[in-house]
């Protein structure tokens, strides 16, 4: 098992959908959400993700394909 700390970015058109949820159950990916915040025309969310190097590529691999944008989180960072 392997854990990421990243942080995502979700357009006005993403936020209604459950981009987190469908990655753990399409990926068996868990997501532990650790900060959120809401702009105007943007939303995003630093949370850790925790699952096999592969699952979580794949999972990452999806979301960036749906429109999210991910940033990897240095270690540490709170």
């Amino acid at each position: 098992m392997s854990k990421r700390q990243l942080k995502l970015y979700f357009s006005t058109e993403l936020v209604t959908k459950p981009v987190i949820y469908d990655l753990n159950r399409d990926y068996g990916v868990t997501a532990n959400i650790q900060r959120a915040g809401v702009t105007d025309n943007r939303v995003w969310v630093m949370l850790e993700l925790d699952g096999s190097d592969d699952d979580i590529e794949k999972g990452l691999e999806w979301m960036t394909s749906s429109g999210v944008v991910v940033e990897t989180v240095a270690a540490g960072v709170p």
